[in-house]
């Protein structure tokens, strides 16, 4: 009776009511603060994001150049039926492109997967070898770039240890056949994020299943094939999709290893240099709207490029449903 009558009194106190309305209702939180909390990150998705994407998307139909004092047309198609029929580089650029996103993305996942695993295995120091995987990951692009070019020059530090062992190095960046290859070299080394990751995946493979493999006397190789690669399955989709957007996007490799390797002092032979072995269609496309300025041309290819990317990702996802293991499946 006594408690009853206490807490009859506590609820009649003044503000009681309010305080427990407030705690138990977050829904009247004032929008208005909120908004204006979040306005900055409306402003800029819409100024930064937004406006150029809807922007790019009409130039892609017109003929506008930037700089031009011509009035812009809309052209409809025009620009992307150029792309396919009257382009001297558009192909070049989808070879070496198409090139890079079949043999790098798969070196790069493939390298970080052992990589991961040997540095799983050592028993000692496995900390120290992961931040020195890592520390690549970590380099500016630009700078592991000239590193690259200054190491993997003809009179380099690679050719003259080549040359200790009998062994001519070739030209690397300034060879066509070899152009690419230095590039993959370079992704290679630079993947240590990647390498994390997979190891962190390794970490994450329950010990009793190993434990039950080895009483049954399971050998390593069918240990990693039935139980570590099924949950990798996750981690190798998330490489693979990654990388093949990445390699679709690349460019600022390329761009530094064509303009720096090269000794030709004309900027229109610069960007593809070897023999427009560096060529990408990234490179292309800032040729054609920063270099030549064909603003509604570069804008159709990109808007090409999101579509290719967009479809290869949709049709890679729905592809691994059935290979990718999920743990949490019924």
């Amino acid at each position: 009776m006594t408690s009853t009558t206490a807490s009859t009194t506590a609820d009649r106190r003044p503000g009681s009511s309010r305080r427990r309305s407030r705690r138990g209702s977050p829904s009247r939180s004032p929008w208005s603060a909120v908004l204006v909390m979040v306005s900055p990150f409306l402003v800029g998705l819409a100024v930064f994001t937004l406006y150029p994407v809807v922007t790019t998307l009409y130039y892609s139909f017109t003929n506008f150049q930037l700089g031009s004092i011509r009035p812009t047309e809309f052209v409809g198609l025009r620009n992307y039926e150029r792309l396919f029929t009257s382009s001297d580089t558009f192909w070049v650029g989808v070879r070496n492109t198409l090139w890079m996103v079949l043999i790098m993305v798969p070196l790069r996942t493939l390298y970080a997967m052992f990589a991961a695993w040997v540095v799983g295995s050592v028993r000692r120091g496995a900390r120290v070898y992961r931040t020195l995987f890592f520390v690549p990951a970590i380099v500016p692009v630009v700078g592991a770039s000239l590193a690259f070019i200054v190491m993997l020059s003809p009179t380099g530090p690679v050719n003259a240890l080549l040359a200790k062992v009998g062994i001519e190095g070739p030209a690397w960046f300034g060879d066509p056949q070899w152009s690419k290859p230095s590039l993959v070299l370079m992704a290679l080394w630079a993947c240590g994020d990647t390498i994390v990751i997979f190891s962190a995946a390794m970490l994450d493979v329950p010990r009793e299943l190993y434990e039950a493999a080895d009483l049954d006397g399971v050998g390593r190789w069918q240990r990693y094939r039935h139980i570590t690669l099924p949950f990798l399955s996750p981690v190798i989709l998330f490489s693979v999709v990654t990388g093949m957007i990445y390699t679709f996007q690349y460019f600022t490799e390329a761009f530094v290893a064509s303009g720096s390797a090269s000794a030709v002092q004309d900027s229109s032979q610069l960007l593809g240099y070897p023999g427009q072995s560096l060529l990408f269609y990234t490179t292309d496309l800032y040729q054609q709207g920063f270099v030549y300025f064909k603003t509604g041309y570069a804008s159709a290819m990109a808007w090409m490029l999101f579509l290719v990317i967009f479809g290869a990702t949709v049709v890679m996802l729905r592809m691994s449903r059935s290979l990718v293991h999920d743990s949490g499946r019924p």
